[in-house]
């Protein structure tokens, strides 16, 4: 079974007529995809091997070794491509990557359990930690601030979890 997989770009479709294939990457370099080279489907099976790539706006333009034709460049549109999160160079000191959060369980400062990190998702405003609060009850967003997030224990796989005051909450 493959480590966790991280996701690193979406196929956009082809470029031109000779097979080479264009990336939206989610990496904060888009070049950086080529460092990883063997891309992964969502099952972990291989995916697409890069050879080579330019940069483009959003993404790369690249050959891949499995591509030869714009038409098969076509029929991969939409494939999300990941590696394993061991590919990932090592975070520095008192750094995380935000995917090592996910499956952390949140407390409560007082330390009661709110459930467990879902997802980190972005819809424009930041990062949101999507927490899943389980056992039937309603889960909810959390914005990753410092506020709502004072701190992050990896190797506990905890943190702790501030939930806002919610507009209708408030008095008055």
């Amino acid at each position: 079974m493959p480590d966790k997989l991280i996701l690193v770009g979406r196929v956009a479709g082809a470029f031109g007529v000779k097979g080479e294939v264009r990336v939206s990457t989610y990496t904060e370099n888009p070049l950086a995809i080529l460092n990883y080279r063997h891309l992964l489907s969502e099952s972990g099976a291989p995916a697409i091997t890069l050879l080579s790539g330019r940069s483009t706006n959003g993404g790369v333009i690249a050959r891949a070794k499995e591509i030869e034709t714009k038409e098969q460049a076509d029929k991969l549109r939409g494939l999300k491509l990941f590696i394993e999160r061991a590919a990932l160079p090592p975070a520095d000191e008192d750094e995380f990557y935000l995917t090592d959060l996910i499956g952390m369980e949140a407390v409560a400062p007082d330390g009661t359990s709110l459930g467990r990190v879902k997802a980190v998702q972005d819809f424009g405003a930041g990062d949101l930690l999507e927490i899943d609060a389980g056992r039937g009850r309603p889960g909810f967003y959390l914005p990753f601030t410092r506020e709502c997030v004072p701190d992050v224990d990896i190797a506990g796989g905890r943190l702790t979890a501030v939930r806002p005051v919610e507009v209708d909450e408030k008095d008055g």
